[in-house]
């Protein structure tokens, strides 16, 4: 009797496995602040916000309940934030390039259309890490020390007003390319106010693209 229960067991284990599999994965990040219908001033001038560029990596596993559906956790870190551009007077552009790195956990249920191809959603929940800001200025010169100290300032600004924790909502869809080989992507949206106390009904939220590849164990 105990080797038959061992043997189930052993059989139940082999099933299991078979169903559960480890993965890696990188690529680009495209990301910006949704301010909703708030506006960033530079000295009382209007500035627009624009995407910044980053990447991520990460790692995740995947378990199927069948052919057709399956549930996957992750955990990446990702180079994110934005950027808000303004023209000041007599021509001069100020650009200010806000980095936000963050660790990223989304938790998603995916249905496999075809045996390669699987859209899925799910929620997530992002944790901050380090944070910088670049300021540049074209069209007139600028004094580098005045530079480093509005980069600080900006720095100051999101470390003690800024959450460490947001929320959100992802979907997205990945394509087996070879054997464990895939493509992926996927777009994300904040959901929560990343400001701590607003003032002035402030509203900051970050959405991000997310495109790469990735091997399955």
């Amino acid at each position: 009797m105990k080797r038959i229960l061992l043997a189930s067991a052993i059989a139940l284990f082999a099933g299991l496995n078979a169903q559960t599999k480890f993965g890696v994965k990188a690529g680009y990040a495209l990301s910006t602040f949704n301010l909703g219908e708030n506006d960033v001033q530079f000295n009382g001038v209007g500035a627009s916000m624009k995407s910044k560029s980053g990447f991520y990596v990460g790692a995740l596993v995947e378990h199927k309940f069948n052919n057709k559906f399956a549930i996957q956790g992750e955990v990446e870190y990702a180079n994110l934030g934005g950027k808000a551009e303004a023209t000041l007077p007599y021509g001069t552009k100020v650009t200010e390039n806000i980095t936000l790195n963050r660790i990223i956990i989304p938790v998603s249920a995916k249905y496999y259309v075809t045996p390669e191809l699987g859209v899925y959603a799910g929620p997530y929940m992002t944790i901050r890490t380090n944070k910088s800001a670049d300021i540049s200025v074209s069209g007139s010169t600028a004094d580098p020390n005045a530079i480093k100290e509005g980069e600080n300032i900006v720095v100051k600004e999101f470390s003690s007003r800024m959450k460490q924790t947001d929320f959100g909502l992802f979907l997205g869809a990945d394509y087996n390319v070879y054997k464990g080989l895939f493509v992926d992507a996927r777009y994300s949206f904040g959901l929560t106010n990343m400001v701590k106390t607003p003032i002035d009904n402030e509203n900051v939220k970050m959405n991000f693209l997310q495109i790469g590849v990735g091997y399955k164990f």
